[in-house]
């Protein structure tokens, strides 16, 4: 779990060095204004806030996400998060039921393309 929890963390990072170094991130992330947050069935997880091209990240959950991705479990979605594949992680999760998805489906492609550049 405390792996999990810890790569959550780092996420927030990630993106916002990609939005800063990449200019091809920079220009995905101009005009957005979302809250997602990446969670587990017992609740473990964290909201990120992204707003003028900055990413933020909070401890617990939002009532006004836009998306949220729940694993099954922090091994799951430690997994999943931090595979090579990570789209085919993702997709393979989906199916497994091992990811559910709630919300927009829109925003969550959008995360996805964000993450490519991470």
């Amino acid at each position: 779990m405390l792996k999990f929890k810890i790569l959550l963390l780092i996420l927030t990072g990630l993106m916002q060095r990609a939005i800063k170094k990449n200019p091809k991130a920079a220009a995905h992330a101009q005009g957005q204004n979302l809250v997602f947050q990446i969670q587990t069935t017992s609740g473990q997880g964290r909201y990120y806030v992204v707003k003028n091209q900055r990413v933020r990240s909070y401890a617990g959950h939002s009532d006004k996400a836009d998306f949220t991705l729940t694993f099954s479990s922090a091994k799951k979605g430690f997994a999943v998060l931090s595979a090579k594949d990570s789209m085919g992680a993702f997709l393979k999760a989906v199916g497994s039921q091992d990811l559910t998805i709630s919300g927009d489906y829109a925003a969550v492609m959008w995360f996805q393309g964000l993450v490519a550049y991470v």
